[in-house]
């Protein structure tokens, strides 16, 4: 009898562990889905991103320094970006060749050389076909630490 009992509150348990899992999976698409409603819409080609700014924060020297912008077609017609060039050798993009529809997303990747020592700001200017500005300037920033030194043990 206590096994009985003991399997029916774990049957109980996993229930609502389960109904909670797929309320906060349903929870996430809706707000996904008004975040996307919320964008304006524009007649022709439009670009928004979700983050203009990227802050890398405090990161170690030789720390992973791959970052991504994510943009939001929200025009009628498809979006075309031409170029992505970084203000420096060490800030390298990469940008989607083919035409983003109306209402899909895309992303601009940037890295940035995180071998350099120092507080940061660098920016990536992307040219496109959109109707309202064709080109806009993203921006990365933050602080790369130098790695600490050992010292030789005698």
């Amino acid at each position: 009898m206590k096994k009985f009992i003991l399997m029916l509150a774990a049957v109980a348990f996993l229930g609502t562990y389960s109904a909670s899992a797929q309320e906060t999976a349903a929870k996430a698409k809706t707000e996904k889905k008004a975040k996307k409603a919320k964008l304006p819409k524009v007649e022709g080609v439009g670009m928004v991103f979700e983050n203009e700014t990227i802050d890398y924060g405090t990161i170690d020297q030789g720390a992973d320094g791959k970052r991504e912008f994510v943009l939001t077609n929200n025009g009628n017609q498809p979006l075309i970006i031409t170029n992505a060039t970084g203000s420096c050798g060490c800030t390298v993009p990469t940008f989607p060749k083919e035409p983003i529809l109306p209402g899909k997303s895309a992303v601009i990747g940037v890295k940035y050389d995180t071998n350099r020592v120092g507080a940061f700001t660098k920016t990536v200017t992307v040219t496109s076909n959109a109707t309202a500005s064709a080109s806009k300037v993203l921006t990365i920033k933050g602080t790369v630490n130098a790695k600490a030194v050992e010292t030789p043990k005698s």
